[in-house]
């Protein structure tokens, strides 16, 4: 038998041809994206994505890792790790959000069973976007306390400092007839973190958070303030404030680098962080360290990629974004690692100790370190005021994401009721996240938020990918996934993409997900250790993101009929509704699967749109074949 498109080319005039763009089948894709919203400029998907990825691990996680697991040497796991589950993940991610236009729960028509594991990273990315804007909000203080002719943590002598505050200025210029022991000493910028900014003296631990401190607070009130005029009208706001938060920190990072690179003692720090130092090379912690590096730093997992595809046109151009995308993302993490070790070389040569005494990971070298090493250039402000910018920028567009995945996961579940109220549903979301987060602005916050970020999205993210991947190609099928993406792109995906998504995608994971099993070690701030009630909170909130998918598995048995068995097999199989969403994009197996399609149509509306077939109706018209070549041999 012929299948509908060929049937409907053969017949040289139908008298589908002559209904009129007006009557009700000129208006097939009526519903869905026109109602969802979509990029409104070339340029929006493209930079949102970059500047989601793009973000604080980069400037603070990446050259740490690089110079503690074999300096250049590290590089060489970093971009094999980036082939083998960077590139090949994120290239999944975009595929499965812009064939369906779905977001991170909706999209799970491809597998009812599977409905748990968006579930679990709508959890996942609601806890990590509770924290990631308190580092927006310390941002935003450091931000403001930059505003002034001289910087705060500049010198000791403050109502905040102790007796063992050492200011740099008494190192460099004071009496060198005796050495001075800065060991046990404390520099103004640590004492100002700790002990004005999170003012973590009136505090004794996790268990005792201590009193809101009200600066704090009025910063993440700004914080989310920002995020929400930011997302208000959903991509059409965000797509546009991307052109300038994704692209603006290049321009500071250059300047900082230049300006680093030219300080006395720059090459110090850049030989510290560039020397290879090979036989690392056959520690497994370096390639496991390389390959967790790439996991965080694209995003992928959080549904931030696929909400992000979902708002594309049917037939961008993803395969090419995903290049764009992910080595770009590595060029900016070696970049910032030149102008963050720059500064700290010149910043060992002013203290007069080496560079690994100085270097630091996290928020420690955001507001410690780098803080310090600004108080030591002429028109300290200017340079900090900028580096601060910087964090800000790279840090909302990332949080932008979040706040996009959850609001659009939620309209996309019930659109009906959500999609017009879509600005109040989104200030509602902003407004909970905000009062789940003022314990962040306690004293004793930072413990809260030193947990959050260890579990929230340690291996119960690693699941939801592993178990994505899986679905895709193992219960959804590898040769029903490519014809997707050849239906969506014009090609198909080559060898390389098809071995990664199979076996070496999941495989790399599982083995992170092992390492990271048993190299299992309880959470600590500084000296503190955590107590065993919050580790088990910690862990608590790790597993309930991995629960989530047996209990999306019940609910999805119980929704249908027959045997246990026969209901698994119908919820593993694709909703009827599965597919692209608009009309004229169902071709083939997907014609006339839409609640009251009037196909064989799609071809018609192309027709008229175009006047012709155009390319990709002739790559329908291929897969189609390829269908029916396929039924064949079988029944044969």
């Amino acid at each position: 038998l012929l299948s509908p498109i060929p049937c409907s080319l053969t017949q040289p005039v139908t008298p589908e041809l002559l209904v009129s763009p007006s009557s009700q089948d000129g208006d097939l894709g009526s519903e869905g994206p026109e109602d969802r919203g979509n990029w409104t400029g070339r340029l929006d998907f493209l930079l949102s994505c970059i500047g989601y990825c793009v973000g604080l691990g980069n400037v603070w996680r990446f050259p740490y890792r690089a110079y503690t697991n074999g300096g250049g040497a590290f590089l060489v796991p970093y971009f094999i790790m980036l082939a083998i589950c960077g590139i090949p993940i994120f290239f999944m991610e975009l595929s499965l959000g812009q064939f369906s236009s779905l977001g991170p729960l909706a999209v799970w028509k491809i597998s009812p069973l599977f409905k748990g594991v968006g579930m679990g990273t709508i959890l996942i990315v609601s806890l990590v976007a509770i924290y990631y804007n308190m580092i927006i909000a310390y941002v935003l203080f450091y931000l403001f306390a930059s505003l002034t002719s001289d910087l705060p943590w500049q010198h000791c002598g403050n109502w905040w400092n102790t007796d063992l505050c050492l200011d740099h200025h008494v190192i460099k210029g004071g009496n060198t007839t005796f050495p001075v022991n800065i060991t046990n000493t404390v520099s103004p910028s640590e004492e100002y973190w700790s002990r004005y900014v999170l003012h973590i003296q009136g505090s004794s631990g996790i268990g005792d958070p201590g009193r809101i401190r009200w600066n704090l607070c009025l910063c993440l009130l700004l914080s989310w303030t920002i995020v929400y005029l930011c997302i208000l009208k959903g991509v059409k706001s965000s797509g546009k404030v991307v052109y300038f938060t994704a692209t603006f920190p290049y321009l500071i990072l250059v300047m900082l680098l230049i300006r680093g690179v030219t300080l006395e003692g720059a090459w110090k720090g850049i030989r510290f962080y560039l020397t290879p130092q090979f036989d690392h090379l056959l520690s497994s912690k370096v390639w496991i360290e390389a390959a967790l590096q790439i996991f965080y730093s694209l995003g992928v997992g959080f549904g931030g990629l696929l909400t992000f595809a979902s708002y594309n046109t049917f037939h961008q151009n993803i395969y090419r974004d995903t290049f764009i995308v992910t080595l770009g993302n590595a060029i900016t993490s070696i970049l910032a690692g030149f102008a963050i070790f720059s500064v700290l070389g010149y910043m060992s040569q002013e203290l007069g100790v080496p560079v690994n005494q100085v270097a630091k990971a996290g928020p420690g070298l955001a507001f410690v370190v780098y803080p310090q090493a600004m108080t030591m250039l002429p028109l300290s402000p200017f340079w900090s005021f900028l580096f601060f910018f910087m964090l800000l920028t790279l840090g909302l567009d990332s949080q932008f994401a979040f706040m996009e995945t959850i609001v659009t996961a939620v309209t996309d579940e019930f659109p009906y009721y959500l999609r017009p109220k879509k600005a109040s549903f989104s200030a509602v979301i902003c407004i909970a996240l905000f009062l789940m987060g003022l314990i962040l602005t306690t004293e004793g916050g930072m413990y809260w938020l030193v947990l959050l970020d260890d579990y929230s999205a340690g291996f119960g993210l690693m699941v939801v990918v592993i178990t994505t991947c899986l679905v895709v190609t193992r219960v959804y099928g590898m040769k029903r996934f490519c014809r997707d993406i050849h239906m969506m792109l014009g090609f198909k995906p080559g060898p390389y993409f098809r071995a990664c998504w199979m076996v070496l995608s999941p495989a790399t994971m599982m083995a992170l997900l092992v390492y990271n099993i048993i190299k299992y070690q309880p959470s600590e701030y500084g000296s503190y250790r955590f107590p065993a009630w919050a580790e088990v909170l910690g862990i608590l909130m790790g597993v309930l993101s991995c629960l989530m998918i047996p209990l999306g598995m019940v609910v999805a048995v119980l929704r249908e009929e027959g045997t246990l068995w026969e209901r698994v097999q119908q919820a593993s199989r694709p909703a009827m509704d599965w597919g692209p969403s608009l009309e004229e994009n169902r071709t083939g197996m997907y014609v006339a699967s839409l609640a009251g399609s009037q196909s064989p149509k799609p071809l018609m509306v192309h027709m008229r749109k175009y006047g012709g077939i155009t390319s990709y109706e002739n790559t329908a018209i291929e897969v189609d074949r390829e269908m029916e070549e396929e039924e064949e041999e079988e029944s044969m």
